[in-house]
């Protein structure tokens, strides 16, 4: 794993506040399928976080706890918060040493000054900016910091270099979908901004790479694991997998136990909480 320049993965800016909040809500609807195939953060961007044992961490938008099991052990207590009843549910079976709290990042289940750090993995573009910072600045205890970091695919990767000749090549949804895996529009900005007056510092960067030996199976698990792709009709989706399937095997080689290298890359934000 390597730290690298920031480079945005993309924007999230023209979903409407409505269709925001019917896609924040959709992962609970494949929770069992989020666990098995989304993966968490890197090790090493926990590491520059927490370069020591802390007493309370808060893992915002925790998912079904990809993040928060690798917080076990950096903190004598981690907290998981998630308002979606499904994704908290398989959090609490499957991560049985945090906290799993139902709350949203506007109304957090924690007293003031209470934690160390508030993280938040791959869901800080579905909060609501203003009232949330409010919130993590009213748990925060003096020194205390607020991270947000996005991981998924690496854009400037080998594989999405062949993603984008698949989907240049095909005519089918396949193409679309692997492509939109990887650098879709749908996409949120990979960036904290936190605007003047809320009492935070400067965030700094950093960025973390790795690559992941992947199936075909992983590959589409991880695709089904997508806003936009939980959100499309049963018939178009079922297609969409279809395809890519196809692509994988006809072009890249991929099926049954055939593995392909996929570039990831985790952009890490800090801001410290202002004294």
């Amino acid at each position: 794993m390597t730290n690298g320049d920031h480079k945005p993965l993309s924007a999230l800016q023209h979903i409407d506040s409505e269709e925001k909040a019917l896609r924040s809500g959709s992962f609970g609807a494949v929770a069992s399928t989020y666990e098995r195939f989304r993966p968490g953060p890197p090790e090493t961007a926990l590491d520059w976080y927490l370069q020591e044992r802390v007493q309370t961490v808060v893992d915002l938008g925790a998912g079904t706890g990809a993040m928060a099991r690798l917080l076990v052990g950096r903190a004598d207590r981690v907290v998981a918060v998630e308002p979606d009843d499904r994704m908290r549910s398989v959090l609490a079976r499957e991560v049985p040493d945090v906290e799993a709290l139902k709350g949203t990042g506007d109304d957090l289940p924690l007293g003031d000054s209470s934690a160390d750090a508030v993280l938040a993995s791959s869901s800080w573009h579905w909060m609501d900016l203003e009232p949330t910072l409010r919130e993590v600045r009213r748990v925060l205890r003096p020194h205390g910091f607020l991270g947000a970091l996005w991981s998924g695919p690496d854009p400037d990767g080998q594989f999405v270099a062949q993603a984008r000749a698949l989907a240049s090549e095909s005519s089918g949804s396949g193409g679309e979908g692997i492509s939109g895996l990887l650098n879709d529009s749908d996409r949120p900005t990979s960036t904290l901004e936190i605007p003047a007056g809320f009492g935070f510092g400067e965030p700094e960067h950093q960025g973390f790479t790795w690559l992941m030996r992947l199936t075909a199976d992983e590959i589409v698990g991880l695709l089904a694991t997508f806003s936009w792709v939980i959100n499309l009709a049963p018939e178009r989706r079922g297609a969409l997998f279809i395809e890519a399937r196809r692509l994988l095997k006809e072009f890249l080689g991929i099926e049954g136990d055939a593995t392909i290298d996929v570039d990831f890359r985790c952009e890490a934000w800090r801001a410290d909480l202002e004294v």
